[in-house]
């Protein structure tokens, strides 16, 4: 027979696991809009990184790589996703938004985002070459800075990589068939 202690941790274990599956689904549903514009940067011949900025259960900014486009260094998906989520709250700060992303966020994105007072970001793919959510470094949960971000990892991983290494695969191809 168990304790009422027991039951009363059992009770907490599911209401902890039913959390986690909602939030699982949440961040999966904001996940897949990074992933279309992701697809957009694809469409365009960028490196396909997509980004979705979310306050109050609704999307509020949309990003994508468009670095060669614009012949810009600027041009990664979160910073323009953050510009425009700042332009539309009318305020730098968005300590109440999420930010999802399929690449993990540079040094540059990751600053931005620190700046931006983001609490929370979730991130498909990890990028174990330029990565600063904790591949390379941890720039969204340095402790020696004012701000720092929960980071959730890998949500859509699996398709978040498809698509950067099918991007790489044809990119590769195309230069082979000009040589």
């Amino acid at each position: 027979m168990m304790s009422k202690e027991e039951r009363e941790e059992k009770r907490l274990a599911k209401l902890q696991e039913k959390e986690e599956k909602k939030n699982l689904k949440i961040y999966e549903k904001y996940m897949e809009q990074a992933l279309k514009e992701a697809k957009r940067a694809y469409d365009i011949n960028e490196v396909p990184i997509g980004c979705v900025i979310v306050q109050d259960d609704k999307i509020i900014a949309r990003g994508y790589n468009r670095r060669n486009t614009d012949k810009s260094v600027l041009a990664h998906a979160e910073i323009a996703a953050i510009s425009e989520a700042c332009k539309k709250t009318g305020d730098w700060r968005l300590e109440d938004c999420t930010l999802y992303v399929t690449l993990e966020p540079c040094q540059m994105c990751a600053g931005a985002i620190v700046q931006a007072r983001i609490p929370k970001v979730v991130v498909g793919a990890m990028n174990p070459k330029a990565g600063c959510a904790g591949s390379i470094i941890n720039i969204l949960q340095m402790q020696q800075f004012n701000h720092q971000c929960e980071v959730e990892r890998g949500i859509l991983g699996e398709r978040c990589t498809e698509m950067m290494t099918k991007f790489f695969e044809e990119l590769r191809e195309q230069k082979n068939q000009v040589m």
